[in-house]
């Protein structure tokens, strides 16, 4: 699908990996929208992208379906906003569970839903959802995040077996540790022993590249990673001993530790 002259509804694009997006949509000549929960947050990425702007908050169920309604006429969604989810289970209030659950999961489900009713009809559509290579390898101390990369990558898969023939794709973007931008950028992590990170920029490289050759699942991610991702998924037991050696785990901790004192 054509990016240029497609009406193109962005997620989550006031964070470092969604400016990096709004950019490169906007240079592929999409018209642009951008929605997240603060106004003012957005204003620096609409007014460099020239994009219309939406406020939203995807944990209020009313919301996403407010901002579907805005927005029926995108030819592309590109559903990026999501939160960090990392800690233990045990730590986390069932408040703080269902908004993970909302933002992370069900508003890009519903908004997918309620948006691909109107590009069937166009016959014309593509729906890119931005998963995490955490979507195929568990972790301790992201359970939730977990489940709910899991779980989109889950939907994203059987969604584009449900759409085919109808003009409408769908594709699963699934980046890996990003440096610059997101968890990492945001509180001083460090990536694991050995792992080498990515660019938000070949993440929104990996973006267009899902859209234009409507490719089913794009890893962005360094080959190591991408291997042992594989290979997390079948044999779970024997990945849970190699990231205890490349200290994964003390990765994570750094980030809730961080995401704690913000707190």
């Amino acid at each position: 699908m054509d990016i240029s002259g497609s009406n193109v509804l962005l997620t989550g694009a006031n964070g470092g990996i969604g400016s990096a997006l709004a950019e490169r949509l906007t240079a592929q000549g999409a018209r642009l929208t951008v929605t997240g929960r603060r106004e003012e947050a957005l204003k620096a990425t609409a007014e460099a992208c020239a994009a219309r702007t939406v406020v939203a908050d995807l944990a209020v169920r009313s919301d996403v379906v407010r901002l579907a309604e805005a927005c029926a006429e995108a030819d592309i969604l590109v559903a990026n906003a999501a939160l960090p989810a990392s800690g233990d289970l045990l730590d986390y209030s069932e408040d703080q569970l269902d908004r993970a659950l909302d933002v992370n999961l069900r508003a890009p489900v519903l908004l997918s839903r309620l948006l691909a009713e109107h590009m069937v009809a166009r016959r014309r559509g593509h729906i890119v959802l931005i998963g995490s290579i955490s979507g195929k390898a568990a972790t301790k101390s992201t359970s939730l995040y977990n489940a709910t990369k899991f779980g989109l990558r889950g939907f994203a898969l059987a969604l584009r077996q449900e759409l085919r023939g109808t003009g409408v794709g769908v594709s699963l973007v699934q980046p890996g540790f990003v440096r610059d931008a997101g968890m990492f950028a945001d509180t001083g992590a460090t990536p694991p022993n050995g792992i080498r990170t990515v660019t938000p920029g070949q993440v929104a490289d990996g973006v267009v590249r899902a859209v234009r050759r409507d490719r089913c699942e794009v890893n962005v991610a360094p080959l190591e990673l991408r291997l042992l991702s594989a290979i997390a998924g079948q044999f779970p037991g024997f990945a849970e001993r190699i990231q205890a050696r490349a200290d994964v785990d003390g990765s994570v901790r750094q980030i809730v530790d961080a995401q704690r004192t913000r707190r």
